[in-house]
This record gives C-alpha cells, sequence and structure tokens, in this order.
C-alpha cells in the first residue's frame, strides 16, 4: 500500500486542519473569561515574584523558609527552589503563560476587534422610515428643506458626512472612529510588553558584587539569567570602584552611601565616571549598576615602626542585633600572639581587645594604643559597596509597549458617533447612536436638531419674502 500524497488530499487534510482551528481553539482562546483568568494568573505570580526574594541562594531560602513551621503551611524552601518561585519571571511555567495570554489576545484582535473596526468603517445608508425605529435616537420633521442644512451643521461639528450623488435624500455621518482603533491599538501594546518580558527574561541577568574601595572588577558573581544572557555579560570593560563612603546623621545612623565608579575600557581607559547612591545607578552599555549594600572589607594598621600593613575583616554573627565586623592582628612576629579590632560602620573607631579578649581600648583612625606590649596604630577602616548589577534588553521594548497601550486607552475615550437622515414622501427622518458617552451624544444631537429647525425656520422665512417680491 502507499499512501496517498496528491496535492489535492493535502489540501483536504489543511482544511479539515483549519476547520477544526476555528471550530474548536478559537473559540476557546478568544474567551474573555479565560483572558481574565490568566490576567488574574499573571498578577499573583508576579505579586509572588515582588514578595519572594528573587535569585538568591539556596542557604538563604533554607534560613528565611524553614520547613518547620512552614509559612502558611506550606510554603518552605523546599516548595520554593522546585516550583521556581526563586526566579518566577524565568520559569517556563511563566513564560508559557505570557505566551498563551498574548496569543489569546491576538486571537481576540483578528476574530472581534479588526471585523468589527471594518465593519464600523462601511457606509450604512437607511432608506426606509422604520429603521429609524430602532434608534435609541430620533426625531422626525415635516419640512423638505431640513436635509440640506444637514451636512453642514454636522461638519462644523466635526462629522464625516456620507452622501451619494444619485440619492441626495439619504445622509450617513461619522465621527470618532478612533474609538474604533483604540482597543486594537490596546490589544498591541500588552502584547508587545509580553514580548518584551520574555525577550528580557531570556536575554537578561543579575548579579551581585561586594568590591572593595580600590578595587577594580568585572562582572562575575551572577545570581539569576537567561538561557542567552551571556552576549550581555560584559567582557571587554570593567569598573574601578574609585572611593566608597558614607554619610552619617548627627545621632550616628546612616544617611547615605556613595561609590564614585569609572567604567574602564579593555586598556584600562575611563571611558565613564559617576558617583551612585540609592535610586541613582551607573548606567553603560546596557547595564545597569544599583548600590544596595556596604560591608567592611579590611582595615590598615601599623605596629610600632613596621610597615602599614592592610588585613580583611569579616562580618561576625550578631543573631539579627546589628551589623559588625572583626579582624584578628597579629602582635608577634611568629603569630603567637594577637589583637582582635572591631568595628561596626565607617566613622573611624574601632575597638582593640587584647590576648586575653578583655577590651584594650578604643581608637579611632591615626590613634594609638598599647596592646600585647606592642603599639598599635589605626591607619584606616576599608569600606566595601554592595552592587546590584541588572541587564534587561527588554526594557525598551516593555517601555514601548506600555506608551502603545497608554496610546490606545487614550483613543479608546473617543465615542463612536453615528447619524443617519432620509427623507420620504416629504417628510425628514434623523437618527443617532454611539458606543459611549451616551448622555453627551443625546445632548449634541438635540442641539443638532435645533439647529436644523432654526436653519429651516429661516429658510421659510427667506422663501416668503422672496414669494412675496415676485408676486
Amino acid at each position: 500500500m502507499t499512501a496517498d500524497n496528491t496535492p489535492e488530499k493535502k489540501s483536504n487534510w489543511l482544511s479539515i486542519l483549519n476547520s477544526s482551528l476555528r471550530q474548536d481553539l478559537l473559540p476557546i482562546l478568544t474567551d474573555l473569561r479565560l483572558a481574565i483568568v490568566m490576567l488574574l494568573a499573571i498578577a499573583v505570580f508576579s505579586i509572588t515574584g515582588t514578595v519572594i526574594e528573587q535569585g538568591q541562594s539556596a542557604a538563604f531560602y533554607q534560613s528565611n523558609y524553614p520547613e518547620h513551621p512552614a509559612l502558611f503551611g506550606f510554603l518552605t524552601w523546599k516548595f520554593i527552589l522546585f516550583t521556581g518561585l526563586d526566579h518566577v519571571y524565568r520559569t517556563w511555567w511563566f513564560l508559557a503563560l505570557l505566551v498563551l495570554f498574548g496569543t489569546s489576545l491576538t486571537a481576540c484582535t483578528f476574530t472581534r476587534q479588526l471585523p468589527a473596526l471594518k465593519a464600523a468603517r462601511r457606509w450604512k445608508f437607511y432608506e426606509q422610515p422604520r429603521q429609524f425605529q430602532k434608534l435609541a435616537l430620533s426625531a422626525e420633521f415635516d419640512n423638505e428643506l431640513l436635509l440640506n442644512n444637514l451636512p453642514e451643521i454636522l461638519k462644523k461639528r466635526k462629522y464625516q458626512v456620507f452622501q451619494e450623488d444619485d440619492k441626495t435624500n439619504i445622509l450617513y455621518a461619522r465621527k470618532g472612529i478612533v474609538g474604533r482603533i483604540g482597543p486594537i491599538i490596546v490589544h498591541i501594546g500588552i502584547v508587545v510588553t509580553l514580548l518584551g518580558s520574555i525577550f528580557g527574561a531570556m536575554t537578561g541577568f543579575i548579579a551581585q558584587e561586594m568590591v572593595p574601595s580600590g578595587e577594580t572588577f568585572q562582572v562575575k558573581n551572577i545570581i539569576d539569567a537567561g538561557p542567552f544572557a551571556n552576549a550581555q555579560i560584559p567582557k571587554d570593560w570593567s569598573v574601578h570602584v574609585n572611593r566608597f563612603w558614607i554619610d552619617y546623621t548627627a545621632s550616628g545612623g546612616i544617611d547615605q552611601f556613595y561609590s564614585a565608579m569609572s567604567v574602564l575600557d579593555a586598556q584600562g581607559k575611563e571611558v565613564k565616571q559617576k558617583t551612585i547612591f540609592v535610586n541613582q545607578p551607573l548606567r553603560y552599555q546596557g547595564v545597569t549598576f544599583y548600590q544596595t549594600d556596604w560591608g567592611i572589607s579590611g582595615v590598615k594598621v601599623q605596629i610600632n615602626n613596621s610597615p602599614v600593613f592592610q588585613l580583611p575583616m569579616a562580618p561576625l554573627e550578631t543573631n539579627g542585633k546589628g551589623r559588625i565586623w572583626g579582624a584578628w592582628i597579629p602582635t608577634k612576629t611568629d603569630l603567637s600572639e594577637g589583637a582582635a579590632l572591631l568595628a561596626k560602620d565607617l566613622q573611624g573607631m574601632a575597638l582593640i581587645y587584647d590576648a586575653k579578649g578583655k577590651l584594650a581600648d578604643t581608637v579611632r583612625t591615626g590613634m594609638s594604643t598599647q596592646v600585647n606590649g606592642v603599639t598599635l596604630k589605626l591607619i584606616d577602616i576599608i569600606g566595601s559597596t554592595g552592587l546590584q548589577i541588572k541587564a534587561d534588553p527588554g526594557i525598551p521594548i516593555v517601555y514601548s509597549g506600555f506608551a502603545i497601550l497608554m496610546a490606545g486607552v487614550a483613543m479608546s475615550y473617543f465615542s463612536h458617533s453615528q447619524i443617519w437622515a432620509l427623507q420620504k414622501e416629504g417628510r425628514l427622518y434623523v437618527g443617532g447612536k454611539t458606543n459611549r458617552a451616551q448622555v453627551a451624544f443625546e445632548k449634541e444631537v438635540l442641539e443638532v436638531l435645533n439647529l436644523l429647525d432654526v436653519s429651516s425656520t429661516s429658510s421659510s422665512a427667506s422663501n416668503d419674502k422672496s414669494l412675496s417680491g415676485n408676486i
């Protein structure tokens, strides 16, 4: 047996498939209830991604979302990592939800909005008096001169008037056709926004760096990235932290912390410089550096008349009672004895503990003290800047989609108003309808009818004068 692959057979299968899609799939995709459910789901998962910290380590989630007791009875670190709630916006199910919602909007645009626009742009003349009875607003006049005055009155109110040369007794006028285009533009804006979100999730990345003042670094510590983010990670340029400092209030609290940063090209030449602080990031080639944290990276000290040397400082466990950093400073060349130095900020004050664990002294930058039989001088406490680094190529697309969306919403506020007129058997029938702002439209139609009545009276008086002159 051989398969029948004739063009006629293939055409039949395509026809059947196309018919099946139209009859079964399209009604589901264009269902308003489905769109509302998907939109609510997107909103709920977006809120979840805002509430649950994104892109943290497994240890972070184990510490903040323990199994006993589980938050809300089910929200544990295992549940978060299994479902991908630690990186909601890059999960396959969230991206699939965006694609499905965008597909539903696109299908609705082609099956409902575009046909509605096409129907709205079509001229529709009423040629029978009974057709005016179906309109919410209609009036009847017995003066044949009225239809001649109506087009001019409507044009002054921004209506587009249609009349056929061979049928001067009928008229159709409309305005606000842009209001019919508005919903289509809204759908386009939403779809563009969704595409931007998907593109950003696939190509963007998030990194975190803790950089000591005076150091140069490249972006390495990637905590979350899309499958195609490698092209966005900077490789031919680096960043130098010229200086990090903190401004304190009179009471000793932190007022603001700053990082003076320079972008260096592959040859080490400065190509951009900016001092960043909270809500004032550095942007370069699509990568944004945010000031998010700070720390103490090291301390410079001098023992007796030795050269100045720098030692690292590490954060100490305080059980949530503030932040403090410590360093062990050797006071003997064989490292058999030393002193502990503790600091809690960059205001230049430190606590010195001797080898027995007793508080030896409190010193500030530039001061010396005696500990373990040696002179220890505090030269400087070196701060480090905590940076969050992001790249999201989808942001321009998202902003463009949002702008299109806002334009579509503004266009949707325009009322699509239509007015018909028919002159037949010595009588004039006028009626109209609109899709929104019904009260304003009724007022406008009444004003048009009043002007029509006035112009008719004026025309009648002019004709009477002309007739009497002829007599």
